[in-house]
């Protein structure tokens, strides 16, 4: 899909860390954040029409698609939603934008759960794509969810365990992972599926992995940490999922939401299953136009 955008490859703080992503369009700032294994490529059916109403800006996260994949440390903090938020503030502002919308997916919800939580003032509204909090999940797990969210438990054991098995087999992962295991999966083409296929590389996998090492023990500290001070998050907040998604089978998330969000101003089951972005894209992006304006 040919769209008219800027690739950018930015810097950060951590010397070992560049983000790489794509800005275009006209209007107020859109930051959009995939989820897992994806890349800021999961955007692009949408982007034709949001580019003609948004600066939007598509990024891919540490360690995932195009940006570094620096090795874990030992309490797996280089790999938080912190410091996966924390690159994405560096991003817009290298980019010249301190105040902007906020989307993401998935892992890139969580992103945005955690920037919406530390900084506040430079989020003028925030979007939530079939998700519930993570502080939540781990608290409330049942055993269907379980079952659902099997990758969440084998990928945060411990290294080099899940890496071993994984690595020799990317095609399988991937295809697997994004059509067939769990709930509402499908819905990409097959270039898309070469194109998450291409990026998943050893050092892809280990840095997933890390991801969810870190949710699993510093991100979750810091969620029962803000949960158990009664804080919530006070952006503007429209939260979606997928109707035939894990996140409304198995729980309701326009019960759970509130208990972590006070600024929700739209919540909307999509029909769809964990994809909206791709197996939704219409519907997802007239949600967006009438959230974010």
């Amino acid at each position: 899909m040919s769209l008219d955008m800027d690739v950018f490859s930015i810097q950060t703080s951590d010397p070992g860390v560049r983000i790489r992503g794509r800005v275009g369009g006209r209007g107020p700032a859109l930051l959009l954040l995939h989820g897992n294994p994806l890349s800021q490529h999961s955007w692009d059916r949408m982007l034709p029409e949001l580019l003609k109403h948004y600066r939007v800006v598509t990024s891919d996260l540490r360690g995932y698609g195009e940006s570094s994949k620096p090795a874990g440390e030992k309490d797996h903090r280089n790999y938080s939603f912190r410091q996966m938020g924390s690159d994405q503030f560096e991003v817009m502002s290298q980019l010249g934008f301190e105040r902007f919308a906020l989307a993401g997916h998935d892992r890139g919800a969580r992103v945005a759960y955690r920037m919406a939580m530390d900084q506040p003032l430079r989020i003028s509204r925030v979007a939530f794509l079939d998700i519930l909090p993570t502080h939540y999940v781990f608290n409330h797990i049942t055993a269907d969810m379980a079952i659902d969210l099997y990758h969440w438990w084998f990928m945060a054991q411990p290294k080099p365990f899940p890496e071993t098995l994984l690595s020799p087999h990317p095609a399988f992962y991937i295809r697997n992972k994004l059509m067939k295991q769990g709930p509402g999966k499908g819905g990409f083409t097959e270039e898309e599926i070469e194109r998450y296929i291409s990026y998943c590389t050893p050092e892809h996998i280990h840095a997933v992995c890390e991801d969810y090492r870190a949710a699993a023990t510093i991100d979750l500290a810091m969620d029962r940490a803000d949960f158990e001070a009664g804080r919530k998050i006070s952006v503007p907040s429209m939260i979606l999922w997928g109707a035939l998604s894990h996140t409304a089978l198995r729980h309701q998330p326009e019960i759970v939401w509130p208990l972590y969000c006070s600024g929700i101003q739209m919540m909307e089951a999509l029909p769809c299953g964990h994809y909206p972005a791709e197996q939704a894209s219409e519907q997802t992006t007239k949600a967006f136009e009438k959230f974010f304006g």
